[in-house]
């Protein structure tokens, strides 16, 4: 009887096929990273507030220049020299905010919740896991980005069409440039999820965020001017405008200048935030 009870369990578990062993590939964590994007609440209202700050205030500008140049106004600064490219990407200030502060969730995220410990059992190589989040949520920055400048700008120069600041897709600078501020914006999305990876804080990652792209280049500005020559064209906020300005003078850097000191901004933030995640445990 004994016999009988103690064979058949050993011969059911020979007859079981063998479950094959679970492998990480960077597939299945790029699949991984953007099911828990998509499942956060905080991922669908962010990217729709980035997107209605894009359209709305580049429209807002569009009809505030066209008012105030028919109504006889008097144009400030801010208008005067201004034309339908920088009209319509008049947005792009806030939108950064908000994706890059989209960035900085999803990453510091996982931190503050526990979530990350999951993580980095499933992946015990760790850096997987960071590209993956820089990677996927980059791409959705981007495309998001792009496509908003786009409807602002054949908005907005519908709204100018007429006008002294006109300009059509076909103008010199105008495509390069469109695409330009979508690049940069998701740039700065993938600076957000490398500041969540290295300071593992939503506050402390929101803060060093903001400062480094609006506080920071006001306070470059009390510095003699001959300090500030050198310096503002090389911060993050600054080169980054660079890669979406239509017109360039000897105080900022060229388009492709721009965009090479801005990835090189985006490197550092992800390798600060390699190195961290590589030595120091959740």
């Amino acid at each position: 009887m004994s016999t009988t009870t103690a064979t058949e369990p050993a011969a059911t578990a020979a007859a079981r096929p063998a479950r094959p062993p679970y492998r990480v590939t960077a597939v299945r964590v790029l699949r991984s990273e953007w099911a828990k994007a998509w499942s956060l609440r905080s991922t669908w209202i962010t990217l729709g507030l980035g997107l209605l700050f894009l359209i709305a205030f580049g429209l807002i500008a569009a009809f505030q220049f066209k008012s105030r140049l028919t109504s006889g106004r008097h144009l400030d600064r801010d208008f005067a020299d201004a034309n339908a490219l920088t009209l319509s990407l008049f947005g792009t200030n806030f939108a950064q905010l908000a994706l890059g502060v989209l960035g900085v969730l999803i990453a510091a995220g996982e931190y503050s919740t526990g979530m990350i410990r999951s993580t980095l059992a499933a992946v015990p190589r760790r850096l997987p896991v960071l590209w993956a989040k820089a990677l996927v949520y980059g791409v959705v920055a981007l495309v998001l980005a792009t496509a908003g400048v786009f409807v602002a700008f054949l908005c907005g120069s519908g709204i100018l069409s007429g006008t002294r600041a006109a300009l059509t897709l076909a103008d010199a600078g105008v495509v390069r440039g469109l695409f330009g501020a979508g690049l940069y914006l998701g740039l700065v999305g993938v600076i957000g999820v490398a500041l969540g990876v290295l300071l593992r804080s939503i506050a402390g990652g929101i803060s060093v965020l903001v400062a480094s792209l609006m506080l920071v280049p006001g306070l470059v500005s009390l510095l003699p001017d001959s300090w500030h020559s050198h310096i503002s064209p090389y911060l993050p906020s600054n080169a980054g405008e660079a890669m979406f300005a239509l017109h360039h003078d000897s105080t900022t850097l060229s388009p492709g200048a721009g965009l090479a000191v801005f990835a090189l901004w985006t490197v550092a933030a992800l390798a600060g935030a390699a190195v961290r995640l590589r030595r120091q445990d959740a």
